[in-house]
């Protein structure tokens, strides 16, 4: 089956079913579906060799005040 047909219907599926998506393309040789659902992110990557590449971000359902700003860049800044 041709790639684009197979990640068209997946992303009809995803509409079909309710669930945020958006395209993203970080690497050259992969598609990226970005998934937002309560508690997870998932990054589902379609690759040019036809494999698939899922990683999900789950959440332990902490939640933060603003402080936790400067942890981001005092962790992360270059």
């Amino acid at each position: 089956m041709n790639k684009m047909l197979e990640i068209n219907d997946f992303l009809n599926k995803l509409s079909a079913s309710n669930i945020f998506y958006r395209l993203n393309k970080v690497r050259s040789e992969a598609i990226m579906v970005e998934v937002a659902v309560p508690g997870q992110r998932w990054e589902i990557e379609f690759m040019d060799d036809g494999t698939i590449e899922i990683e999900k971000f789950i959440s332990d359902g902490a939640m933060y005040d603003v402080a936790e700003l400067e942890v981001l860049f005092k962790e992360f800044s270059d």
